[in-house]
């Protein structure tokens, strides 16, 4: 059951990424970040409300406030990567970074995945290679470069994330989640104050931030109930194969081409994802 819902989970994080990236080409960071995160928490706050669920101990809020911290960093590095570079390369190098995290962090609480894993791992590099590297007559080199940069930074937010949502305890049910929604909001508040960045809620185009923020935390809440079914080293690696559906979907609606090096690449990290979930 618990791989069907890292399944799910990935899905949703694929199209809630696409969302966010499309709404961040549109609007500030800042704001896209703001009305998307606020969407989750009140998608949070309701399931609260309905589940009726009791108030956990402090040692689990604090670790969903350490996920916040993690996937606030993580989330705000690929939506500005969505959206200025290319979603070919900054999502997948982005699963791949934060696919790679959480099993060496499992392997370090002391889980033991297959031997399959170091394969995936080792096909996750090349793939990483590929993807940023692009044909040597590329006329974007330096575009690749900083997708590939991008990535990386929201893969390591987004495996942080993950490890730390993990340890919550069973008995906590989503006070986790609606702590690390929480935490983003004070965050991104804090960005904007330092850098007088607009925060105001835009009037126009709301749907695709709305969207991102209630698709986000449904594959939040898949992901949580998968981790707490199965082993963190498997349902995190199976969760990041989001990018497939982010990447179809630049390709219809941004038009984006997969050059035959980045092709191979995104096959690479798929096979390297699919071997660190077996």
């Amino acid at each position: 059951m618990y791989v069907v819902l890292a399944g799910l989970s990935a899905l949703l994080y694929g199209s809630g990424d696409f969302c966010g990236g499309l709404a961040a080409r549109r609007r500030p960071l800042a704001a896209v970040l703001t009305i998307s995160q606020s969407a989750g928490l009140v998608a949070a706050v309701a399931a609260l409300v309905l589940l009726r669920q009791p108030f956990p101990a402090m040692s689990d809020i604090a670790w969903g406030i350490a996920g916040g911290i993690a996937g606030t960093a993580g989330l705000a590095a690929l939506y500005q990567a969505l959206a200025s570079t290319l979603v070919a390369v900054a999502s997948p190098v982005a699963a791949v970074t934060g696919a790679v995290v959480p099993v060496f962090l499992g392997l370090a609480a002391g889980e033991h995945p297959a031997n399959l894993a170091w394969a995936g791992i080792a096909l996750a590099v090349p793939a990483i290679a590929l993807l940023a590297g692009g044909p040597a007559g590329s006329a974007r080199p330096g575009l690749v470069r900083r997708a590939a940069l991008m990535g990386v930074a929201a893969g390591i937010g987004f495996g942080l994330f993950f490890f730390c949502i993990s340890r919550t305890s069973h008995s906590s049910g989503l006070w986790p989640l609606a702590a690390a929604r929480l935490v983003t909001l004070l965050l991104v508040a804090g960005f904007a104050a330092a850098t007088r960045a607009p925060l105001a809620p835009f009037s126009a185009d709301l749907a695709p931030a709305l969207l991102a923020g209630v698709l986000d935390m449904s594959a939040n809440i898949a992901f949580l109930l998968a981790s707490r079914a199965g082993l963190l080293s498997v349902t995190a690696v199976i969760t990041s194969l989001y990018p497939g559906p982010t990447v179809i979907l630049a390709m219809i609606f941004f038009r984006e081409k997969l050059t035959v090096t980045r092709a191979l690449g995104l096959v690479l990290a798929v096979a390297g994802v699919a071997c660190l979930s077996a």
